[in-house]
């Protein structure tokens, strides 16, 4: 009995938990050699007073028991047990530790509207409709997938829960409250088994919504063609147009710049980005370096709440032989395995947590794909990875976890702009995106990104349309940009191109007082040496006096000189045309993207537009999203499409077969090309193409040439 109890004692201190007493209930988990059929029933015949709080034989197998030390004693001595574990505090998250984003607005929320009668569109991977806080407001949809009126989530192999997880945060109305709880959900399946659709699924999802009368369409989805005239781009701008109001998550590839992708870089869209609100965060700090390393914790991951040092075991990517990590921190290297399995691995091996670092430039966020562990399990991006090694592993130190409260951010992954070609800015607007509690299928669960923060606008959009039912989409967006608020950080606020308009205010934008119709302002890439450009800011004043416009100036630098319009008063309910204009002599300024934020003030009231500008060459990819499609009904042919984001001299793209690299020829040869999109036919007859390959499209252009490698994969008939 004491050699059990000292070594609970010893899991528990070295795994962060308290110990327990020796008469104290305690519940363990213990790993066993076989399947627990057997192990169980003989646990409840010679034990009786102990219970078998559950039984695992998917991801490993085992079984939670629960009683006292000196109980679990007998049962820890039998053969077929092969290791032992405790169960965190913190197994009843949902209950504990998480509440919904959308109650805490909610709770700000100062006006009587609830959605009720606004129809809501969810284009997205289906919609589990018997959910019990879905079922009262789900009113039907279509699947593009299978081409029939059933939008249910995928619930076979490939199995998802996104769609779901959207439409519980616009319109929730049950044990959760969505952004709008009495809306009208209409589910349209676009992707399908693992999350996967095509454009062709998506603009058809897009039109049956338009046809059915939705108010609102939110798209959490999207692709990686910087550009704003994509085919999916196309078709949100003519549902627009048409009258609805469609809201798009702006993408997950941030931090780094031109990373939003269509269908997020329509002009007329509300694009979302995700922003962290105000929080504790948890960094990993080591005795004797300033620096202190922040942790992302993986969606479906416990929190981060070890309260020792420990040390850090550096594992590859799961493929080398195992060791005992009993007590450790496993440092992972992303790729080789899903996150699930690798943190499978280290809890088996008896690691308190897991941290899995990028494989490539920057951070990343991650999931466990359901798999539930009583152990943290966070990313790094690759710079921190290879601080952990060094100062950590290799010097043989002990890490210790800080909590640090930070202001509202800007996620890290969020997409930013601006967009090529036409060099506007997105995102729009920011609404919550990190750690999302929502509605999944059979329950609740916690994720994050852009498709997360989408909804709430979506949501908070429904909100407006009830308010205002005359409103067009065009004033939604106007009054969800006029009224947001700047997000910063120590040094000021951040970029347009990261945070649009800034954070989503639901109050001002429900009753605001000014509508700004331009929600940024693209003077477009400078050509010239001396450059000069004016732009219109059309300014409303909704109220029923007169209001007095200024507009501030940005901070003058050097080669940059601004004209704005002296102070103007502007009467009730009416609207005045001014003018904004930018000087730049160019050879003051570095290559890259410009940006800032006018500020227009109406009296006591402060409103920002942002405004962006690029000079010569930034660090877009001048080819995206390099398409390659045969046309079966005719043996000789093959569609091709790509965007460029300016134009170039020449272009070619040679292939190249997966694997083994061995070319395939030079399959395109172009010459004097525009910018945008670029579609066309030509002949494959004599290729004999059919599998996986790598296409590499190499582009000139005056200054310089350049290499872009896109895999695509050619359908046989």
């Amino acid at each position: 009995m004491r050699y059990l109890f000292l070594t609970l004692m010893t899991i528990f201190l070295l795994t962060g938990f308290s110990a327990p007493e020796p008469n104290e209930e305690v519940t363990v988990i213990v790993e066993l050699e076989e399947k627990p059929e057997t192990f169980i029933e003989e646990v409840e015949r010679r034990w009786p007073r102990l219970e078998v709080v559950a039984s695992y034989d998917t991801i490993f197998n085992g079984a939670a028991i629960r009683g006292t030390a000196a109980e679990l004693e007998k049962v820890a001595r039998m053969d077929a047990v092969k290791n032992q574990y405790p169960v965190h505090k913190y197994e009843a998250l949902q209950e504990e530790g998480m509440s919904f984003s959308t109650e805490l607005i909610r709770k700000k929320f100062q006006h009587p509207q609830t959605g009720k009668g606004v129809k809501v569109g969810i284009i997205d991977t289906g919609m589990d409709y018997n959910h019990p806080d879905l079922k009262q407001n789900f009113k039907g949809g279509y699947d593009t997938v299978d081409f029939d009126d059933d939008p249910m989530e995928t619930k076979e192999e490939g199995a998802t829960s996104h769609g779901t997880h959207v439409a519980g945060i616009i319109g929730a109305d049950g044990e959760m409250k969505g952004m709008a709880p009495d809306s009208e959900l209409y589910a349209y399946r676009a992707l399908g088994p693992g999350g996967v659709g095509s454009s062709v699924q998506v603009i058809a999802a897009i039109e049956e919504a338009v046809e059915d009368g939705m108010d609102v369409i939110n798209l959490s989805l999207g692709n990686d063609v910087n550009g704003p005239d994509w085919p999916t781009t196309h078709a949100v701008n003519k549902a627009i147009e048409l009258g609805t109001v469609v809201v798009v998550a702006a993408g997950n590839s941030g931090p780094g710049g031109w990373t939003v992708g269509s269908p997020a870089t329509s002009s007329e869209a509300i694009t979302v980005g995700a922003s962290a609100l105000a929080q504790e965060a948890p960094f990993l700090k080591v005795a004797g370096e300033r620096e202190r390393i922040r942790i992302q914790t993986m969606a479906g991951s416990v929190p981060w709440d070890l309260t020792k040092k420990y040390p850090v075991r550096y594992v590859g990517k799961g493929d080398r032989e195992w060791v005992n990590l009993q007590g450790k921190i496993a440092l992972f290297e992303r790729g080789g395995a899903p996150f699930s399995e690798k943190a499978l691995m280290a809890y088996q091996k008896g690691a308190v947590a897991v941290l899995i670092y990028n494989n490539e430039e920057g951070a990343f966020q991650g999931g466990l794909d359901g798999v539930e562990l009583p152990i943290p399990v966070a990313s790094l991006s690759k710079e921190a990875g290879a601080w952990v090694k060094e100062k950590v592993v290799l010097q043989n130190q002990w890490v210790e976890t800080v909590k640090v409260t930070l202001g509202d951010q800007v996620a890290p992954f969020s997409s930013r702009g601006p967009v090529t070609t036409n060099w506007e800015i997105k995102p729009d607007i920011l609404a919550p995106g990190v750690n999302i509690h929502s509605t999944i299928p059979g329950g609740y669960e916690s994720l994050q990104g852009t498709s997360m923060a989408a909804p709430h606008i979506a949501g908070i959009a429904a909100l407006m349309k009830e308010a205002h039912p005359e409103w067009t989409p065009s004033e939604i967006k106007q009054a969800l940009t006029s009224t947001a608020d700047l997000v910063s950080n120590s040094k000021g606020p951040f970029p347009p191109t990261e945070q649009g308009a800034g954070f989503v205010n639901i109050n001002e934008a429900i009753e605001p007082e000014l509508l700004v119709e331009q929600s940024s302002l693209s003077f477009g890439k400078l050509e010239e040496k001396l450059f000069r450009k004016s732009l219109p800011l059309t300014v409303r004043n909704l109220t029923d006096k007169p209001m007095e416009i200024t507009i501030e100036e940005p901070d003058r630098k050097k080669g940059e000189s601004w004209t704005v319009p002296m102070t103007t008063e502007i009467p009730p309910e009416q609207t005045k045309d001014l003018k904004v204009e930018l000087h730049v002599s160019s050879a003051f300024l570095e290559d890259g993207v410009h940006e800032g934020y006018l500020k227009v003030k109406a009296e006591e009231n402060v409103f920002t537009v942002p405004y962006v500008y690029v000079k010569e060459e930034s660090d877009y990819e001048i080819v995206s999203g390099f398409e390659l499609n045969p046309m079966w009904q005719n043996d000789r042919e093959a569609s091709y499409r790509f965007h460029l984001a300016e134009p170039i001299d020449t272009l070619r793209v040679d292939l190249y077969r997966a694997g083994t690299l061995l070319s395939a020829g030079t399959l395109l040869e172009l010459e004097d090309l525009d910018a945008g999109l670029i579609e066309g036919e030509l002949d494959i007859s004599e290729k004999n193409l059919e599998g996986s390959y790598l296409a590499i499209v190499s582009v000139e252009t005056e200054d310089k040439e350049s290499l872009y490698p896109f895999p695509i994969y050619i359908e046989g008939k």
